[in-house]
């Protein structure tokens, strides 16, 4: 073969090479496109919005390959519906191209609820719109902190910083009115179980403030009170009494103990402030 080769002129064995370049050149271009598919494009169906298993059965009868790249959560949008897709709809891609889509997951992410206990109300709103939270209703009562956050609501009940809740799940908040006009009596605690001064206080506007536990108090709200800080009277220096004053929204300190006290005789001279 070689001889064969070596006793040909020159010009055909380099006719023949560039030949079997060109050759190899033409074969090499044939399997590229063929691999790559060159010159087969298709246009690729907008799916937004369509859930996720008929928009991927719409892109495999269109001859694509799909992969759920992602999930987020959108409150205003379907479970499962599709978000996002790359390449987008109505571009023109080569065939058997992988469309990667982005779905609406099936729950809400997990939150932790913040401590916005004494934050201002305006700001406690903002914080939890940030945080992807509803807003609920509002409630007031008497507080020296004027719409100061006093406590944070969920389902109702008090609900504890750090606790995991959904996103997008409800807030409610107890906000402070400010010091009422009127001026009450202070009521006398002394003898009280700490569940029945609070039941009285409530129905005031009078919050409880301080809360002093003698070391052997277990239970606070079976244990009761033998000192309370305003008193119900004063000591004037003519030897009379006169009955202290306190307004709604004001606190009340309590001292705590396990034995049971009697409350203070009344005196039966009281002499009125002039």
């Amino acid at each position: 073969m070689f001889r064969f080769i070596t006793k040909q002129p020159f010009w055909v064995n380099l006719l023949a090479a560039i030949g079997v370049v060109v050759g190899l050149l033409f074969l090499v271009l044939w399997m590229l496109g063929f691999i790559t598919r060159h010159g087969q494009y298709e246009r690729v169906p907008s799916v937004i919005g369509k859930p996720s298993a008929e928009a991927i059965r719409q892109l495999e009868d269109k001859g694509f390959t799909v992969e759920i790249q992602d999930s987020i959560w959108l409150e205003s949008e379907p479970v499962g519906a599709v978000l996002k897709q790359q390449p987008a709809g109505e571009d023109m891609v080569k065939a058997k191209r992988t469309i990667y889509l982005t779905i609406n997951r099936s729950q809400p992410p997990m939150v932790d609820m913040p401590n916005l206990v004494g934050l201002s109300f305006r700001n406690a709103e903002l914080y939890i719109k940030q945080m992807g939270l509803r807003l609920g209703d509002t409630t007031r009562q008497p507080d020296i902190a004027k719409d100061a956050v006093l406590q944070q609501l969920y389902n109702g009940q008090p609900i504890r910083p750090g606790t995991k809740i959904y996103q997008g799940s409800t807030v409610s908040f107890v906000l402070g009115s400010g010091l009422g006009d009127e001026e009450l009596e202070v009521p006398m605690l002394i003898g009280l179980t700490f569940g029945q001064a609070k039941n009285l206080l409530a129905g005031m506007g009078i919050n409880i403030g301080a809360i002093l536990t003698n070391p052997d108090v277990k239970d606070t709200s079976a244990a009761y009170i033998f000192k309370q800080s305003p008193e119900v009277k004063t000591a004037l220096p003519d030897g009379g009494y006169q009955f202290n004053k306190i307004r709604p929204g004001q606190s009340l300190d309590v001292w705590l103990g396990t034995e049971a006290v009697a409350p203070p005789v009344a005196d039966s001279v009281i002499l009125e402030e002039e």
